[in-house]
């Protein structure tokens, strides 16, 4: 088999091997490159919240007494990732050496029923990049993108503050696609955290007639305020309800994004939304959240959408970061080694008031 390019036999990554048991492993063995394959050498790779709930332990992970295990260790976590190609199976025409990309979260089987009628992102065998071991992630010095991967080029001249955030910035895309915002809306985002401000600068493309930012920080919702709110609000220190409703003649907002994570913020989205409103989730939960299901349906005939990766979103993303339409500037925060991980996962859980932290490989 041909395949062009050479990498080391070993690398540094971080390896998973429980939810007990994440390990530096300073010689671990490099994917090997397949006919069909592409091996990058790793840029950088952002912590994701989703990746500290992984390494929490949570059960949507690994599962518990009503649901089965998903991760499938021993698996390199990291899907916030892009870097150079180094390596190319004798198939691969698309990508040379050289190219910079970046790959969808998922890789779509190709066969189920979503893949086909191309809905990839919701593929049923639902494999991941960074959660299980035939899809290592990123946080390593190598990755080994298979056939199925959904590769997007990425500018040589692309800075790696704005490159690390096409993967959540497509996702971010993704919900307000989902809440289909026109210029008559009053739309209130929750949450102003790199995803919220994802939403907060992609909305404000969208031209709403109100954008309003909650988040309990007061420098996120300066940052919110940064990339295009008309208005910012801390629920801490206001009655997000009454504020609200004085601005929309006492309706609620039209449209509301749910980008924190918490239970609070689906209760409070659900007492402040209009009746025939638009309610968004995207987040991803370390618990259950409790609701009265009969204002969703009963009293407000509410329609509750989820939102999920981030398809068909890079190479907007990508063209409108370089237009500057995009705005990324302040927010990764942090940059650590990989051999810092242990520290880069608790600054991404907020522990100094971080945004985005990445890890930067040399």
């Amino acid at each position: 088999m041909a395949v062009k390019g050479t990498i080391p036999k070993t690398m540094k990554a971080l390896v998973a091997y429980s939810k007990d048991d994440y390990r530096f492993e300073p010689e671990y063995p490099t994917p090997e490159c397949g006919a069909d394959d592409i091996i990058i050498k790793t840029e950088a790779c952002g912590i994701c919240a989703g990746d500290l709930k992984c390494s929490h332990g949570a059960a949507m992970f690994w599962g518990d007494d009503i649901q089965p295990s998903w991760v499938k260790p021993p698996f390199i976590p990291g899907h916030e990732f892009f870097g150079t190609v180094v390596q190319i199976g004798e198939n691969v025409t698309d990508f040379q050496l050289g190219d910079r990309v970046a790959a969808d979260q998922i890789v779509p089987c190709g066969k189920c029923r979503f893949c086909k009628d191309g809905h990839y992102w919701m593929c049923q065998p639902h494999d991941m990049f960074g959660f299980m071991y035939y899809t290592n992630g990123g946080m390593a010095e190598y990755v080994r993108y298979p056939k199925n991967a959904v590769v997007s080029k990425i500018p040589a001249d692309m800075l790696m503050e704005q490159a690390v955030l096409i993967e959540p910035y497509g996702c971010s895309k993704h919900a307000v696609d989902r809440a289909e915002i026109s210029n008559e809306d009053v739309v209130v985002i929750s949450g102003a955290g790199t995803l919220g401000l994802g939403m907060v600068t992609y909305a404000r493309m969208k031209n709403p007639k109100l954008l309003i930012v909650l988040d309990m920080q007061d420098n996120r919702l300066a940052k919110a305020k940064e990339f295009g709110a008309d208005l910012i609000l801390n629920p801490g220190k206001c009655d997000i309800d009454k504020e609200i409703k004085a601005l929309t003649e006492g309706y609620g907002c039209d449209i509301y994004i749910e980008a924190t994570g918490n239970p609070a913020s689906v209760i409070q989205g659900l007492t402040i939304i209009r009746k025939l409103g638009t309610f968004v989730e995207f987040s991803v939960f370390s618990k259950e959240t409790t609701v009265d299901w009969s204002i969703i349906g009963d009293r407000k005939e509410l329609d509750i959408r989820g939102a999920h990766l981030s398809p068909y979103a890079y190479p907007f993303v990508i063209e409108n970061m370089s237009k500057g339409n995009l705005k990324t500037d302040g927010i990764v925060t942090t940059t650590i080694s990989l051999e810092d991980w242990e520290r880069g996962f608790k600054l991404a859980g907020g522990a100094e008031g971080d945004l985005k932290v990445v890890i930067k490989f040399d």
